[in-house]
């Protein structure tokens, strides 16, 4: 298993021979190596199992910094970042030629954002390159909100685990591009539509795309437990007396049986989305064949969770 510590020395001497280590987010855990290093990016790729078509976020420290990995930066990118950066929004720019093509899968644009996480961006600080970090555990499966849940993912790949606690949002950052001045969302995270609409207008939303992502988390299935997920209608779904091999995930209601997980007893979406993967994971673990939910409201931080459901039950 890898080490956990809050040594950010050890981290940056680690990111600086190539080496892979999981850093803490505001949104989940990310399993990072230096962005500008064609063989550490491919350990990640290694490590996660995940296919080399499907791009990573490149993360820097500041806006700032983004002058020095991309081009051609829209004016409304800007405003973006400078309202909710550090934070969960990630922009796809124009890449340079500083960042290797395996980071965007060939795609001519990169994702950066600036993660809220005090050691995290204290490490970027520190370091003279970027970090590309997609979340830290085997592609497709639950992103994992604590660096407990790292170590029984990747623990045996991985050189450290940076201690940042459990994560503050839970679900990834929303990801944002542009094509001439119009604003497209690739893929809903932890800030919101309106929000976004709020600061730069009204946006177009591009969420799927089966084998040729514009953006990470874009995949049809992903984000799943190992045990069946299907969405329905609890209510329904419990009122015949379901086998005792079934699991619930539920907003906020609680169905008396033995095996569930409720997301936030008071209808709070961002408590909810705080522990929608802990609750996939927690469900997932116990001795059932399936897991039943139902969606949340579709506002706010309730279009991200029903994304991530949705995906999640998705057929691989």
């Amino acid at each position: 298993m890898a080490e956990i510590g809050k040594d950010i020395e050890r981290a940056k001497a680690l990111l600086k021979r190539g080496k892979l280590v999981a850093i803490p987010t505001e949104t989940v855990y990310g399993l990072a190596a230096n962005a500008t290093n064609a063989d550490a990016i491919a350990r990640i790729f290694e490590a996660k199992n995940r296919p080399s078509f499907d791009p990573l976020i490149v993360h820097v420290p500041d806006l700032h910094a983004v002058k020095l990995y991309a081009d051609n930066l829209p004016l409304k990118a800007l405003a973006l970042a400078s309202n909710f950066w550090p934070g969960p929004v990630t922009i796809l720019f124009k890449k340079k030629e500083i960042i290797p093509d395996i980071v965007t899968a060939g795609l001519e644009t990169v994702g950066i954002r600036c993660p809220n996480h005090p050691l995290t961006r204290e490490l970027l600080e520190e370091l003279d390159f970027p970090l590309a970090a997609p979340s830290a555990n085997p592609f497709g499966y639950i992103s994992p909100t604590t660096p407990e849940h790292v170590n029984e993912q990747l623990g045996d790949k991985i050189a450290y685990i940076l201690d940042g606690g459990p994560c503050t949002i839970g679900i990834e950052s929303t990801i944002v591009g542009f094509n001439n001045d119009q604003a497209t969302v690739y893929r809903l995270g932890g800030l919101g539509i309106e929000d976004i609409e709020k600061v730069i207008g009204s946006v177009d939303i591009m969420l799927h795309s089966s084998s040729n992502p514009k953006a990470p988390g874009q995949l049809k299935s992903h984000y799943a437990p190992s045990k069946r997920l299907v969405i329905g209608n609890l209510d329904q779904a419990l009122s015949d007396k379901p086998s005792a091999k079934v699991a619930v995930l539920s907003f906020q209601k609680d169905y008396k049986i033995p095996y569930q997980f409720i997301l936030s007893s008071t209808g709070n979406l961002t408590e909810a989305a705080k522990n929608l993967f802990l609750g996939l994971r927690t469900l997932d673990k116990m001795p059932v064949d399936i897991i039943l939910t139902d969606l949340v409201p579709d506002q706010g931080l309730g279009r991200a969770i029903n994304d991530r459901l949705k995906r999640a039950a998705a057929e691989q």
